[in-house]
């Protein structure tokens, strides 16, 4: 059996985070976030995971160099033009065999795939779809489904006064083979809005597998910062983080709560202090800085006294000194905060 991970996307909705960096290769608590899609395909008999890329597949590829531990091999196929993500499979038609699941490239959750295999293989559908319910379908194409679980309607971003279901496609498939003969080669063509209308006009049995665990789309900056804390605080079940011991650059004066992933290679001075957040390698936190509920990436300097909030920091950033971040800020790879700049929010009477 085997597995496709759609990563080709260039994630132009996680931007400015995501110029240099393609968003599966993104770190979700100082972890390429690809980790853990494969995590999901643990015990499941995967032999083989297909990994489409596309946008600047070398960093992907480069990302994914310490996956030797996982039981299933890696092939990388890169798509020499954009095909959307049923297109994107298609392109992986020379090395399909059998029953195969697809995983969009940028969902967190700790769904079990295995239970999912059974549902699919109980009803014989030629798909499953994974579905979640979220509180505003309207921002996303509505699933409908009749009473035996096989999908009925699909209904792109009703209006509020149009929505029949709660539940929406969670980006998570199980495909037999034979649905390749319904994408054409060598052309843009999507699951959402191709593909699975036309398996049911023509009478096939797309079945859906309905989840209500945890359900996280990484692909906006908010969403990126949510899915960090997310897993700080132990929501996904599949896996734990890993919190290293202080660094040995690490002052004994500094404080870092046990929610906080700081990675040992980093500084951090007297009176500094890091509340429920991810500093990644090589940053250098200055005296009595504060740093909460928040994501700074490699190389990212936070000046004395400097604040920041509810942030995501690429790499290379510098904050200057008693510079304030409030929440819902989000910088690209090396940016520059001036001293005493206040970002996001009011001065502070």
């Amino acid at each position: 059996m085997h597995a496709v991970i759609l990563a080709g996307g260039k994630g132009t909705r996680m931007r400015p985070l995501t110029v240099h960096l393609p968003k599966p290769a993104a770190p979700v608590v100082n972890r390429p976030f690809l980790f853990y899609q494969l995590d999901l395909l643990r015990g499941t008999g995967v032999e083989e995971v297909m990994v489409c890329l596309a946008y600047q597949p070398q960093r992907i590829e480069h990302a994914l160099t310490e996956s030797a531990d996982y039981e299933f091999s890696l092939r990388y196929v890169v798509e020499p033009i954009p095909l959307g993500t049923a297109g994107a499979f298609k392109n992986c038609e020379a090395y399909v065999r059998g029953t195969t699941i697809v995983l969009n490239g940028d969902i967190l959750t700790d769904l079990e795939l295995s239970d999912v295999l059974r549902h699919h293989r109980e009803t014989a559908a030629m798909a499953t779809i994974v579905l979640v319910p979220v509180e505003n379908p309207s921002a996303y194409g509505v699933v409908e489904m009749a009473a035996d679980g096989r999908v009925t309607r699909f209904v792109e971003k009703p209006r509020a006064g149009e929505v029949t279901s709660r539940l929406i496609n969670a980006g998570i498939y199980v495909l037999e083979p034979r649905v390749l003969s319904y994408i054409p080669e060598g052309k843009t063509f999507s699951f959402e809005y191709d593909l699975f209308p036309l398996l049911l006009e023509r009478g096939e049995l797309v079945q859906a597998y309905v989840w209500e665990g945890y359900w996280r789309d990484i692909g906006t900056p908010r969403h990126y910062l949510q899915a960090n804390l997310d897993v700080l605080a132990g929501k996904v079940r599949t896996y734990s983080p890993v919190r290293p011991p202080r660094g040995e650059r690490f002052d004994d004066a500094a404080g870092i709560d046990r929610l906080s992933v700081v990675d040992p290679s980093c500084t951090v001075k007297a009176g500094a202090e890091i509340v429920n957040a991810v500093v990644g390698p090589h940053c250098f936190i200055e005296e009595r800085a504060r740093i909460e509920d928040s994501v700074l990436w490699s190389g990212t300097r936070v000046g004395a006294h400097a604040e920041v909030r509810g942030s995501v920091l690429g790499r290379g950033c510098h904050v200057g000194r008693a510079a304030q971040i409030a929440a819902g800020t989000f910088l690209g790879d090396k940016s520059v905060v001036t001293d005493y700049s206040i970002i996001g929010g009011e001065e502070k009477a």
